[in-house]
């Protein structure tokens, strides 16, 4: 993924947060947000201490029979000190490689879920034995 050094978190975002972009040939989604259950970004009255902010990418690929893949990444960027937390160009692109490697192992998964049922690849075409209790 290429950083745009023009912006402040290394990619255009808009208002509430949001971006598009294309990795690995998947269309990822990203969005940016404060950890804070409020509208208003104030320091926590108890710490003194501004909320995190939270930077997610995620996508998703569907194939046939309802059969879907997904990849998910978040990183989490703390403020220093009392001050706000400040935007972190390297946070999205950490973000989507760990999207992307998520993907990775689910599809890996996929692939060994499958080969163990799947008698052309050697699995069992006979369901298992039930489990006996003694």
């Amino acid at each position: 993924m290429d950083i745009d050094p023009t912006q402040p978190w290394g990619i255009a975002i808009d208002y509430a947060g949001r971006a598009t972009l294309t990795e690995d040939g998947h269309t990822v989604y990203i969005n940016v947000s404060d950890t804070s259950l409020s509208s208003i970004i104030t320091p926590d009255p108890l710490s003194g201490r501004y909320p995190s902010a939270s930077v997610t990418a995620q996508f998703t690929e569907t194939g046939t029979n309802g059969a879907v893949l997904r990849g998910y990444g978040r990183i989490g960027v703390e403020p220093v000190g009392t001050d706000p937390v400040a935007p972190d160009q390297t946070a999205v692109p950490r973000a989507v490689s760990a999207a992307v490697a998520d993907f990775q192992a689910n599809t890996a998964a996929y692939v060994d879920l499958c080969a163990q049922w799947s008698p052309a690849d050697g699995g069992s075409d006979e369901e298992p034995a039930p489990e006996t209790t003694a």
